[in-house]
């Protein structure tokens, strides 16, 4: 062999790019799997110990409360099986959750527009602040399903007498948190918005939105939250199809596996609206919301 055959043998690499970035990919593939069962482990281990210890103390043909196992054993059509409609209110408990989640769509959108504007209101006028707050402080003390008398007897119909129970119970931490979020403006952003003579609609879009973006959405974090919880009670009232009227009707019934499976997709359900508030907000406040 001759010595430029040689040297080309030399400097040719053992293994070609596409293989060496093939290899990359899997490797970086693998350490994500295993950085994401090392931090679901705790929690599927924990779920683990929560269903044994239940199934446990639940098993015995004395308890009044179903195992996990009765549980699924009684309704494992409803788990599997969540939008089925027979006509009615015999529906499936998908089809309950997705009419309560319409409701609270819209009632908690209406108390963010007035909430957020309210809110902007009180921390930016003093005279705002003095007349309204102390009223929003006793207001907000009300529990939500004492106003659900009060809709009905005003609106005469269930459907906006739900929302309207939605709206005002959301509506109060949206308010107080973006007027605390607009009076807590850094005075150095106030002092450059006066030298560039900032004022009106721009003052309020590039100095007071963003400073209190972060406490507008932990408002609305805490408002969804709240939003959730009064429409499952208030449904179990007004009745309906809706995931409050299903478990009512589930006791009525005497189906307490029901009860629990639904109680599990109301958890899960305000979980996610939570998580989906949390992430608008990140990406609004580019990460400072927490």
């Amino acid at each position: 062999m001759s010595i430029a055959l040689q040297q080309a043998a030399a400097s040719k690499p053992l293994v070609d790019k596409p293989t060496l970035t093939a290899r990359k990919i899997a490797t970086t593939i693998g350490n994500r799997l295993y950085a994401a069962g090392r931090d679901m482990a705790p929690l599927v281990v924990m779920l683990a110990l929560i269903l044994g210890v239940w199934q446990l103390a639940a098993g015995s043909s004395t308890s009044s409360l179903p195992a996990p196992y009765k549980i699924w054993s009684d309704s494992h059509e409803l788990i599997l099986h969540p939008f089925y409609d027979h006509g009615g209110l015999d529906k499936g408990l998908g089809l309950h959750l997705f009419a309560s989640l319409k409701r609270v769509a819209f009632g908690f959108t209406l108390s963010a527009i007035a909430g957020i504007a309210l809110g902007m209101l009180v921390g930016t006028s003093q005279l705002a602040m003095r007349g309204l707050d102390p009223i929003f402080q006793v207001l907000r003390t009300v529990p939500p399903l004492a106003w659900l008398p009060l809709s009905l007897a005003a609106f005469r119909e269930a459907q906006p007498s739900a929302i309207f129970v939605i709206f005002i119970t959301a509506i109060w931490p949206v308010i107080i948190n973006t007027a605390v979020g607009v009076r807590n403006v850094p005075q150095d952003y106030r002092n450059v918005a006066r030298v560039i003579r900032l004022r009106g609609f721009g003052y309020f879009a590039k100095i007071v939105m963003p400073s209190a973006a972060p406490y507008i959405f932990t408002g609305l974090r805490i408002g969804i939250g709240l939003s959730w919880l009064a429409i499952v009670a208030a449904e179990m009232l007004i009745g309906g199809v809706g995931i409050g009227f299903f478990i009512w009707d589930a006791w009525n019934s005497s189906n307490i596996s029901d009860i629990i499976v639904a109680l599990i997709y109301v958890g899960v359900v305000g979980f996610f609206l939570d998580r989906l508030v949390m992430l608008a907000g990140r990406i609004v406040t580019r990460g400072t919301q927490s």
